[in-house]
């Protein structure tokens, strides 16, 4: 007490404070670390009969002090903005309130006396020099809280981290101080399986430099900060701060110096993780917090360019509706904050909605279905999702039909419920009827083959293997071609390339056969340029091979790249030579099996020359190269 001496007479005991609680009385109590668990847990450990019929208002409730069997007494009532965490299951029980709001908009129903407060339990750290205290790692309403209440109750907690942004309070502010007899409440950082670290690689993949993210505690952050760790400029504007957002400011990918709204400063409301990330805020000038009216404004979240807002989902449908986390799966993520999130992705310069989520449940369930039926924490707005990831790639949902919607996110489903959630489409109408569908597309899918490399003109063209959801793109593809580019590839005078065709053509079974297509503009909305293919021969270990390249990209050295791409492949698994057929007019076609690295032999008979291209382990001389007979 000594060391508080100027404000010794502010000093009261907790039994003190709670006397003058009445019945009836609404309590503000604040949010996760920054609750003050010593009030708190006088209120619940009281047999005091003055604290009756109270109600407790708490924006985030993280069910340490608050003891959710006490609320049964009827002594106690809690409302809370949160339906994630343990508070779901004590709402779906009937034992607290749920408040649904935006997160902009909870400041407002304190300022306007929707929500009256009569008593307000603040945890601060103790007072500097000028009787200047901080919120801390929790500002979320406190300051309104404060102003409106009749009671102003500061627990002072030395091992909250004395934070900046909008989070200093005077000692005048209060009306009695009480000191901490309960630790800083802190958590443990989340475990992370191969399959949640996949998910996590993914996610990554669809952000680029440059973006701002939001971040929150589950378990796809802890994953997704690793795999975040090289990108450059990223930008932090979030609900909320953890360990792991911690690591990837550290790694030094987060300079915030491409935001429009707070520039140079990762910004948050909340803070939540070890005690490692206490000492690390405290004092720390590169992290500000704010009230959630100003993190949940999506006029600023829109300031800021390429934000990306993450959302850990539990399913998703194939029309591309998201149902969230529950439970302590889920604490930053739920429709009051979601939907400022969204709607400022959505109107930010290159932002994007990424929902993510294993193909699976625990219990082996496909966690991609045709519908979410009666699932609780949906949110109805299939439209504001751009991508969903899983361990088994993207699907980018943005300007894509129902119908191709589904057959995307079909893709990226467990390879052992694809074939399920294609014959339910189908019954559904949702798909064609006559889709057809390999499982071996989907076990044998080579997810390791996906690269990137640029061409004359500074053309970056990516490459990945062929899935059943290009079906449209390779047919506008096919309609690009001139009549001679089709004959040069198909033989014959092929005029229409309709459903039941190609379907045949992008459902492969990669045991037996390879197709590489290169995509041009960004991730989700590129097109396809080019196709590069080999087809195991059943007689020997060789396989035959074509290719074809959009006519405005020829000659820029695409189909070479392709074809030296399906040699490294076809020799990975054992594939001893390729084989092709040219019509003697392709001269461009047969320039790319001149570079060969291998001899090439050439057969010409009825005006088409038969390659034969055995793989040997030493490469010639050009010279050498290419043999005619």
């Amino acid at each position: 007490m000594r060391k508080y001496a100027r404000w010794r007479d502010k000093f009261v005991t907790t039994e003190e404070i709670l006397s003058q609680v009445k019945p009836g009385m609404r309590v503000f109590i604040g949010t996760g670390v920054a609750e003050p668990r010593t009030l708190v847990k006088g209120i619940m450990e009281s047999t005091a009969q003055n604290l009756q019929d109270l109600e407790l208002i708490q924006l985030v409730s993280l069910g340490d002090t608050i003891s959710y069997p006490k609320l049964d007494s009827m002594k106690f009532r809690l409302k809370t903005f949160f339906s994630g965490w343990v508070a779901s299951d004590a709402i779906s029980r009937g034992q607290v309130d749920l408040i649904p709001c935006r997160f902009s908009r909870i400041p407002a129903l304190f300022e306007n006396g929707q929500i009256r407060v009569d008593v307000a339990f603040i945890q601060i750290t103790p007072p500097d020099d000028a009787g200047y205290c901080s919120l801390g790692v929790s500002v979320d309403v406190a300051r309104l809280a404060m102003e409106n209440a009749r009671l102003v109750v500061g627990e002072i907690q030395p091992e909250m981290p004395r934070t900046t942004g909008d989070t200093f309070v005077h000692v005048n502010d209060f009306h009695y101080l009480v000191e901490a007899t309960e630790p800083l409440l802190v958590f443990p950082r989340a475990s992370v399986d191969e399959i949640y670290d996949k998910v996590a690689e993914n996610v990554a993949s669809e952000i680029e430099d440059g973006s701002c993210i939001g971040w929150s505690m589950e378990r796809l952050f802890e994953a997704l900060s690793p795999h975040l760790a090289r990108k450059k400029d990223l930008g932090v504007h979030t609900p909320f701060f953890t360990d792991s957002l911690m690591d990837l400011v550290k790694s030094g990918a987060v300079t915030n110096r491409r935001k429009g709204s707070f520039r140079g400063k990762s910004v948050t409301a909340y803070a939540m993780g070890s005690r490692a990330l206490m000492q690390w805020l405290d004092c720390n000038p590169m992290v500000e917090f704010q009230g959630v009216d100003v993190l949940g404004d999506p006029e600023r979240i829109r300031r800021n360019s390429r934000f990306v807002g993450i959302l850990p989902s539990r399913r998703v449908d194939v029309t591309g509706q998201v149902a969230f986390l529950s439970g302590r799966g889920n604490l930053g993520v739920g429709s009051s904050v979601a939907t400022e999130f969204i709607q400022g992705a959505a109107s930010s310069a290159g932002g994007k909605v990424i929902a993510a989520l294993p193909s699976r449940n625990r219990e082996g369930c496909s966690n991609i279905v045709i519908s979410l039926g009666d699932l609780t924490n949906q949110f109805n707005n299939p439209e504001a999702v751009d991508i969903v990831a899983t361990e088994y790639g993207t699907a980018h949902l943005t300007g894509r039909s129902v119908r191709e919607r589904a057959l995307a996110l079909i893709d990226i489903a467990h390879p052992d419920d694809r074939a399920a959630l294609v014959d339910a489409a189908k019954e559904a109408k949702i798909i064609y009827r006559d889709q057809i569908y390999l499982a071996e597309t989907g076990h044998f899918y080579p997810q390791d083959i996906d690269e990137t490399s640029t061409f004359k003109g500074d053309l970056p063209v990516r490459f990945r293997p062929i899935r059943p959801s290009d079906e449209e793109e390779m047919r506008r593809l096919f309609y690009r071609f001139s009549s001679e580019a089709v004959y040069y590839r198909y033989f014959s005078p092929v005029k229409t390339m309709p459903h039941s065709k190609m379907q045949e053509y992008v459902n492969v079974d990669f045991r037996k056969a390879m197709s590489i297509v290169g995509l041009v503009g960004e991730r989700g909305h590129g097109h396809i340029i080019a196709e590069g293919r080999y087809v195991r021969l059943a007689d020997r270990p060789w396989a035959d091979t074509a290719f074809v390249v959009d006519e405005d990209n020829q000659k820029k050295g695409i189909a070479t790249y392709l074809f030296f791409l399906l040699i490294r492949i076809a020799r990975s698994r054992g594939i001893e030579g390729f084989t092709a057929d040219i019509l003697a007019s392709n001269t461009s076609m047969f320039k790319v099996y001149e570079k060969s690295p291998y001899p090439v032999s050439a057969r010409l008979e009825s005006g088409v020359y038969h390659l034969s291209i055995p793989f040997c382990q030493t490469a010639p001389d050009r010279s050498e190269r290419i043999s005619f007979r």
